[in-house]
């Protein structure tokens, strides 16, 4: 097997960027993170129904990107999609809720962890048929492009789903229609258990936008000032009407592809280098050596995101289940 090991490049100052905007996007890091904690928490100790995809260790691509776009911007949300949501500003207390089961989920109880999201935060709800997602985000930029509209549409995937047809096609249409839509892959290496190595020859997979005659970038995925600025890059072009680029995210899942898996399929020279290299933990080590921040303020910060989990666990478990009378509701038939 052919192990990627992470390559992490010295990290550029902070110094051009806002306080406010570094800080935000530490916080939705940390409340990331700390939602998954506490969901896994809750799984294992058989409160929270159904069963769950964590995505603790790739929040820096999910905030990088999502504060990128603007409110009106679309995503898609992934079969690993908490942090997606939370990156693009769905409330902790709705997805909560939803994980739960309740009325008063994001998806009304009716999704769980494989369907959460909320088109008024411009998350379209959970896909979990892996690269299913890509085909509808290049419709929902073609829908954008043709109401005159400079709204993006930001379909993230998985590297799972570059072998897939429908991604494929999506992108080829995207290209030939010059349409204002994002290509982002999550590339945390591995397809449930199997190893990018053993499915693709690319070294990269942006490669694979170069087929297409579009642009292929290549980020540290961990550093989510790398991913906000090859994401705004992008993300200009759309609105310029310059057509997709396609962005390949090098990341790492710290868990396993599913709660139940306990991932030993892995090398764990890979896991350590991986581990060492924790977007939460590298961003505040990197805040602190900002003058501008210090450790009572991101302290501050991480008991700010801890409250809002404790409010968000007591909202969802009373919260109502769903009523019988609503299962019919929001289901379309021709």
């Amino acid at each position: 097997m052919n192990i990627q090991l992470p390559v992490v490049p010295e990290a550029k100052s902070l110094a051009s960027y806002q306080p406010d905007l570094l800080m935000a996007m530490y916080r939705r890091m940390v409340l990331i993170r700390r939602f998954e904690r506490r969901v896994n928490e809750l799984f294992l100790k058989g409160i929270m129904p159904g069963t769950i995809h964590l995505s603790h260790g790739q929040e820096a691509t999910a905030v990088g990107a999502c504060f990128a776009l603007r409110e009106d911007d679309w995503i898609n949300i992934t079969h690993r999609g908490h942090g997606q949501a939370l990156a693009k500003g769905v409330p902790a207390e709705s997805i909560m809720a939803e994980l739960f089961g309740r009325a008063t989920g994001c998806c009304a109880g009716k999704g769980g962890s494989l369907h959460i999201g909320d088109v008024a935060y411009g998350a379209l709800p959970g896909i979990a048929i892996v690269g299913a997602g890509c085909p509808i985000m290049v419709g929902t930029a073609f829908a954008f492009k043709r109401k005159g509209t400079d709204r993006v549409a930001c379909n993230i995937f998985g590297d799972g789903a570059v072998n897939k047809g429908d991604w494929h096609e999506a992108m080829n249409l995207a290209a030939i229609w010059r349409l204002p839509v994002v290509f982002l892959c999550e590339n945390n290496l591995f397809g449930v258990s199997t190893h990018i190595s053993e499915v693709t020859t690319n070294k990269r997979l942006a490669e694979r936008a170069a087929a297409y005659r579009i642009p292929g970038i290549t980020v540290f995925g961990n550093d989510p000032i790398a991913v906000f600025e090859a994401v705004e890059g992008a993300v200009d072009a759309a609105r310029a009407g310059e057509g997709p680029t396609m962005i390949e995210s090098l990341t790492y899942r710290q868990g396993g592809h599913k709660r139940d898996d306990p991932a030993t399929y892995r090398d764990q020279k890979e896991v350590r280098e991986w581990l060492a290299a924790d977007p939460v933990v590298l961003f505040r080590a990197r805040l602190l050596q900002d003058a501008r921040f210090d450790e009572e303020r991101l302290a501050a910060v991480e008991a700010g995101v801890d409250a809002e989990l404790d409010e968000a666990v007591r909202f969802a478990r009373e919260s109502p289940d769903p009523t019988p009378d609503t299962a019919l509701e929001d289901v379309y038939a021709d």
